[in-house]
């Protein structure tokens, strides 16, 4: 049976196409992009644009040759013109929720926070909600509405020219020299190119895959495979992409975190779906080891060592320690799976207020 991902897009063109023109060096609005992006996650069987076509002569035609059908909203005085377009959007998203059953995702591309509402709708209706939009010009209230979230900027194939400056003209004739001089004064001086976006920290990454696998295999029973923890990814924050990474795909990624023993790798159910889990040896004994040796170090001149200000003295001993990258939710998780494993003993003390640690005996 076809499992294949039905889709229908809508777009609130004036939205996307200014949004791309002021934050894009007044490159035009490219739609190929985003249709390739889609292609890559279903079948598109509607595809609607909303604006006045008469404000987007050349965008109107590049859209029909993409077979995308044009929604013509009239001009109007001021807002309303614009709250006509987001209303026929809504009504026409919600209408087709209810009539094709067998769409199973909806694109609504656009940077407008008025659409959240209909994300919420679509959403409680089970559909799976796609948005779209230019990052600059994108609510910060859209994209955790979604299911997933694709920055324009970011799709492959689109190219962000920096924003240059004009060349002024004299007020008034003068002399040459002086002519150029002041022409010289009136020229703005040239904006950098704009930077790239910094490549997002890879110990971050480590961690949040880490805590991802944990929680997944600590709610449920079944194997956590690779297209589950990039759905959940997906779920914790809309806007993920390994490619923000450096990464081709997400199989890659994945490979990459084996290398350096955050998670495993096994063979899955399906092919190029691998099981993921995480290192059942490596780093958390190396982990427990450090914890058991500061700890002993720590109690020799002291006593009992108190959790409190414990995983500081680790980090100046091992400053990449991290519990997070082995999957633990916190520093005191960490001491009770280490205490479980008998490495060190951990007991609630009602005078210190705290957990103490003592080393093994043994």
């Amino acid at each position: 049976m076809d499992q294949e991902d039905r889709i229908a897009l809508f777009l609130d063109y004036e939205n996307l196409a200014l949004g791309a023109r002021d934050h894009h060096g007044g490159r035009a609005f490219d739609f190929r992009p985003i249709a390739d992006a889609l292609a890559e996650r279903g079948r598109v069987v509607v595809r609607r644009a909303y604006a006045d076509w008469s404000y987007f002569d050349e965008d109107r035609r590049m859209l029909t040759r993409s077979h995308v059908e044009l929604i013509e909203i009239p001009q109007r005085m001021g807002a309303s013109r614009k709250n006509a377009a987001d209303i026929k959007m809504a009504v026409d998203a919600v209408e087709l929720a209810f009539e094709r059953g067998y769409i199973s995702t909806f694109v609504i591309c656009t940077g407008d926070s008025d659409f959240t509402p209909l994300v919420h709708k679509l959403r409680e209706l089970n559909k799976r909600v796609i948005g779209v939009g230019v990052e600059k010009s994108t609510s910060a209230l859209l994209p955790p509405a979604c299911d997933e979230f694709l920055y324009y900027d970011r799709l492959e194939g689109v190219d962000v020219l920096p924003v240059r400056g004009r060349r002024g003209r004299p007020a008034r004739a003068a002399e040459p020299q002086q002519a150029e001089a002041v022409e010289q004064e009136q020229v703005e001086p040239e904006r950098p190119p704009a930077a790239e976006e910094p490549v997002r920290d890879a110990d971050a990454l480590a961690v949040l895959v880490a805590q991802t696998v944990a929680g997944l295999q600590g709610s449920s029973d079944g194997e956590v495979t690779a297209s589950r923890l990039k759905r959940t990814l997906l779920r914790k924050d809309p806007t993920f992409s390994e490619s923000d990474y450096g990464f081709r795909t997400f199989g890659e990624l994945l490979r990459h975190l084996a290398g350096l023993n955050v998670v495993e790798l096994a063979e899955g159910p399906a092919k190029g779906d691998p099981e993921v889990s995480l290192p059942e040896h490596g780093d958390q004994e190396v982990a427990f080891a450090l914890l058991r040796s500061v700890v002993a170090d720590l109690a020799g001149s002291g006593g009992p060592v108190a959790l409190s200000g414990l995983k500081n003295q680790l980090r100046r001993a091992r400053p990449e320690f991290s519990e997070k990258k082995l999957g633990y939710r916190s520093f005191l998780q960490f001491c009770k799976a280490a205490a479980t494993a008998n490495e060190v003993a951990l007991a609630w003390s009602a005078d210190a207020d705290d957990y103490l640690l003592t080393p093994r005996q043994g």
